[in-house]
């Protein structure tokens, strides 16, 4: 995080109608606002985003998400942020950059962020996954102003969405993404509200690990459910790691790690699973084929 202290920045005003942006993203999640930004026919001058990353054991590379785009629409692309001063455009977009934004480009453009959540709840790297795992009943998309802080800037425009009991990660990414790309585009095309200072409880939403994935059978099972619902959730089985991909909530608070031959075990029903070294298959089929036939002890 940039100490604003230790950094004074003279911002920029940000542009009434901002015409020629340049783009900074790099995940899945930030190529539908690319594209409609292209379609709404405002110029993207450039797009910079994360270096191109190997692919398995050989020297091949793949580009981001957002670079694969960007030159299937014609958009120049660059991995060096310090481009974005040459492009003369009027608005910098950020969505899912991944990197902080260091001073001297704040000082030289205009910035604006989507944020995935209802700030300042949640900033950081992972408000969309935090949001669920912490059981919050909505979440939401902003529109700030970048600055010197990590996700301190005012806000321009919010909309909020629910976290409904059965949303995954997947469908909430997808939701507020759409959400996100219509205020987006909306903003920038009718004029940037005025900003508001973030106002309520600072929380802030660190990069998950392997460890907020692993299910811990002694706490409440309504709490290893999110975790399912979020993806990526895994226990042990036998000695190796079994994934857990989806499951039935059947007792919130139920805990233990002992499994039935149905699947249930700590409050929940494990219904599509993944052992070590396999895919994907349901919990029935990975107990008759184990000729799983007592109760079987999980996290061992």
């Amino acid at each position: 995080m940039v100490d604003p202290a230790a950094h004074p920045v003279v911002e920029p005003a940000l542009p009434a109608t901002p015409h020629r942006l340049v783009y900074l993203g790099t995940p899945a999640m930030a190529v539908p606002p690319l594209r409609a930004l292209v379609t709404a026919g405002f110029d993207v001058a450039l797009v910079v985003t994360r270096v191109d990353t190997r692919r398995g054991r050989g020297t091949d590379t793949s580009p981001s998400p957002v670079k694969a785009a960007a030159l299937e629409l014609g958009i120049p692309v660059s991995h060096d942020v310090d481009d974005v001063l040459a492009a003369d455009a009027d608005l910098g977009v950020v969505v899912a950059f991944g990197r902080l934004i260091r001073p001297h480009l704040l000082a030289g453009l205009p910035f604006v962020n989507l944020h995935f959540s209802l700030l300042p709840r949640w900033r950081g790297a992972a408000p969309v996954e935090r949001a669920l795992l912490a059981g919050d009943d909505r979440t939401g998309v902003c529109l700030m102003r970048l600055e010197a802080g990590l996700d301190t800037g005012p806000v321009h425009a919010r909309v909020e969405v629910p976290i409904t009991a059965d949303a995954t990660g997947d469908s909430l990414r997808r939701l507020l993404v759409d959400v996100g790309t219509d205020l987006l585009v909306d903003q920038l095309r009718h004029g940037i509200g005025p900003g508001t200072v973030q106002d309520g409880e600072v929380t802030y939403a660190a990069k998950l690990t392997t460890d907020d994935l692993h299910l811990d059978w002694s706490r409440p099972a309504v709490e290893r459910h999110r975790q399912v619902r979020l993806g990526g959730a895994w226990t042990t089985w036998r000695g190796k790691r079994l994934k857990v991909h989806a499951a039935d909530l059947l007792d919130g608070d139920g805990v233990g790690a002992e499994v039935a031959a149905d699947g249930a075990v700590g409050g929940l029903r494990l219904t599509t699973v993944q052992p070590e070294g396999k895919g994907p298959m349901s919990w029935r089929d990975l107990a008759n084929g184990a000729r799983i036939t007592a109760p079987e002890i999980l996290g061992t």
